[in-house]
């Protein structure tokens, strides 16, 4: 266990997916279920076993709070991006200094 814990090992770059069709399918699928349960609601309650229903559309809620937590994600991600690029871009434009050598830049 020690090869796994004493920190020689370095850690794989997390796979990024299409994150946000991924938890849509997951929340449309607890949605889903709990539709499909909701017209045994008599059975599931004769034998005490509600919480499945319950279960479902919990799942659903907590999938749309996750939709609205990708959504964040994926913006900042863009704008951090754009921000990166712009600034790259910047960097590659470079200034052009004045002959005095105080490194202002000069007015074209």
């Amino acid at each position: 266990m020690n090869k796994w814990t004493d920190g020689d090992r370095v850690a794989p770059e997390p796979l990024e997916g299409n994150v946000m069709a991924t938890v849509a399918s997951g929340t449309a699928i607890w949605f889903l279920l709990f539709l499909v349960q909701l017209p045994f609601y008599g059975w599931f309650d004769d034998r005490g076993q509600t919480w499945w229903i319950w279960t479902c559309l919990t799942g659903a809620g907590l999938g749309l709070i996750g939709i609205w937590y990708v959504r964040g994600r994926d913006a900042a991600l863009r704008r951090a991006a754009a921000q990166a690029a712009e600034t790259a871009g910047a960097a590659e434009a470079g200034t052009e200094t004045d002959t005095a050598g105080n490194g202002a830049p000069t007015a074209d």
